[in-house]
């Protein structure tokens, strides 16, 4: 029942949502060029790579020796925007479209972090990962990794359809609140380094 309803919302929402994402893709593309959508690997279900899409919300730009500058630095004023709206999340409608995650779900966090979960936290990924999930309702980025883990597993134990819908009424009311964004000053958070019960 929730693929099949990820796949019809899914389908549905990229049609309604079809000429806001070209004028999304038209500023990425004046304000930073191409590529206009940003793909990197990220683990899925049962911890099995695919690749999560964006719009960009940061430049190209390097230092003289040619390194990527820190990320703070690349956002762009029009990536901002695009980021405390969740637009960048809308190429992610066509990652549900193919099964490769669901609407609802733990976020779909860095490769590198798999061997840095212990037993528990890594049961994250006995489900698809989402657009949104239980964490991102109870605080997004303004809860610490662990409690943020807890809250995903909590998930995992108790899904069920009446909960996924709850999550994405929730979604919604924080995006249009903008609940839970960081500030200009701390637009990422510090990457997972592991936890002390490793």
């Amino acid at each position: 029942m929730k693929r099949l309803f990820d796949f019809i919302i899914s389908f549905v929402a990229i049609i309604i949502l079809f000429f806001p994402m070209i004028g999304v893709s038209i500023i990425v593309r004046i304000t930073m060029g191409s590529p206009i959508v940003f793909k990197q690997k990220r683990p899925g279900y049962k911890g099995r790579p695919f690749y999560i899409r964006k719009f960009r919300t940061m430049s190209n730009e390097t230092n003289s020796e040619g390194v990527l500058l820190p990320n703070e630095q690349r956002i762009t004023k029009s990536g901002k925007i695009i980021r405390k709206l969740s637009l960048d999340e809308l190429p992610q409608l066509f990652n549900v479209l193919k099964g490769e995650m669901s609407f609802v779900g733990p976020r779909p966090l860095l490769m590198e972090y798999l061997s840095l979960y212990s037993e528990e936290q890594a049961r994250r990924h006995e489900v698809r990962p989402g657009i949104t999930g239980w964490a991102q309702v109870n605080g997004r980025n303004n809860i610490s990794w662990e409690e943020r883990f807890k809250l995903d597993v909590w998930y995992v134990d108790n899904k069920s359809f009446f909960l996924d819908i709850k999550i994405l009424f929730l979604t919604i009311f924080k995006v249009f609140k903008r609940a839970d964004v960081n500030p200009d000053d701390k637009a990422f958070i510090d990457k997972f380094k592991g936890s002390n019960n490793l």
